[in-house]
């Protein structure tokens, strides 16, 4: 027989040798074959020997089979699934009045108030996350009429009946709304009032389209943790005020916005505050408003996501935090013959937005006209006073 190099495997049994296998422990010598084979029952000791026939034939295959199948795992988890377009055949159907937009996309709105032809006074309202056209604000009929005030609300893309709009930006918000006042005939100057994540779309109206504007109200409006022309210790306190979930979630959306919907949708931990029922997020004055108000805050809020949750809500994170084109201190006075105002308002007890971010902003530009509410939470414009008094003094100054 041929010499063959032998290969020896050790492994070790604790069962005692009485319940062992009969058959032992076999030996093979191998050259280009099996050419004996005996057996031992006291060892436990395999010897082969020639070429590895296991590993050169066996752990090939199942490498790239493990890697693959993680590629696999891995594009499922980070791919979203397509969105349930409303009025198509697997979506939803529509329930509102829609825009047809220059793109293609509709959009979806809410009138309420005087008749838009008899108005003095015409205001868009954008809602902000997790909300919609829906939106339910205390405005009085008397200040309505008193005031003839027609106001336009709508579902911003992705959210209720609205087209989403994989492409969301600052600029295409803004771009939305101008293409939704033209549509709807409202003039060519309207006033517009941002609530909470809803500010983002103003900040780009007061950017791409201050022409068009009679007035802009923002309230407890949204920040950008990267915003490149602000003090980096600044926004870095005010963002670890914030829960380290919600920190870490705000990261992803500007760093790696293609791992959001995967961020968004594991079970291993929380990725939002907000999404997950996290009452600590809202002040004393919030939760009375909850508890005041419940489900009547949004009146349909079971169309909000009705598209699909990363078509509404994740890409409006991704949208409002990603690098923007301007920041807000790079921003001119919109108003510089006092034609129209530009009102900030801040609620200083709110634990979603921190205050000290838009103090900043109203420091440094001394045109918006900066109003804190004492004991105000994020939910403050639900308080029928304070809504009041955001429109009053927009319209009025």
């Amino acid at each position: 027989m041929r010499d063959a190099k032998t290969i020896v495997f050790v492994f070790s049994s604790d069962r005692p040798a009485s319940h062992r296998s009969p058959v032992g422990l076999f030996r093979f010598r191998f050259s280009s074959s099996v050419t004996s084979c005996t057996t031992k029952s006291s060892g436990e000791i395999l010897t082969a020997s020639g070429s590895l026939w296991f590993e050169r034939t066996m752990l090939g295959p199942i490498a790239v089979a493990v890697v693959v199948g993680v590629l696999g795992w891995a594009y499922q988890a980070l791919k979203p699934p397509p969105p349930k377009i409303c009025g198509s055949r697997n979506g939803p159907p529509v329930m509102s009045p829609r825009v047809k937009l220059s793109d293609g996309r509709y959009l979806a709105y809410r009138e309420i108030g005087a008749p838009k032809e008899e108005a003095k006074y015409k205001v868009i309202v954008i809602h902000g996350f997790d909300s919609s056209k829906d939106l339910n604000l205390p405005i009085p009929q008397e200040l309505i009429e008193e005031l003839k005030i027609y106001f336009l609300f709508y579902d911003r893309a992705g959210y209720g009946d609205s087209d989403p709009n994989p492409s969301r930006t600052v600029k295409n918000e803004a771009s939305d709304i101008e293409e939704l006042a033209d549509r709807l005939q409202i003039g060519s100057r309207f006033y517009v009032i941002g609530v909470s994540m809803g500010a983002y779309p103003a900040w780009g109206c007061l950017r791409y389209i201050p022409h068009r504007l009679s007035g802009i109200s923002l309230v407890v409006p949204f920040v950008h943790y990267w915003w490149h022309s602000f003090p980096s210790r600044l926004l870095r306190e005010a963002f670890g005020k914030l829960q380290v979930t919600d920190q870490w979630t705000f990261r992803v959306a500007h760093h790696a916005p293609w791992l959001l919907y995967w961020w968004m949708t594991q079970k291993w931990f929380t990725s939002l505050s907000i999404m997950a029922g996290n009452m600590k997020i809202f002040s004393r004055g919030d939760m009375e408003i909850i508890k005041s108000c419940g489900d009547k805050i949004n009146l349909c809020q079971e169309k909000i996501k009705h598209q699909g949750v990363h078509e509404s809500l994740h890409r409006d994170l991704i949208a409002g935090y990603a690098s923007w084109e301007f920041d807000p201190l790079e921003l001119e006075n919109p108003f510089p013959d006092n034609q129209g105002s530009v009102h900030l308002w801040q609620g200083m007890e709110d634990r979603i937005i921190p205050c000290e971010i838009n103090q900043y902003i109203a420091q440094k530009l001394p045109w918006i006209r900066y109003h804190e509410v004492p004991n105000g939470g994020h939910l403050c414009i639900f308080e029928s006073d304070l809504c009041v008094a955001v429109i009053r003094a927009l319209l009025l100054g």
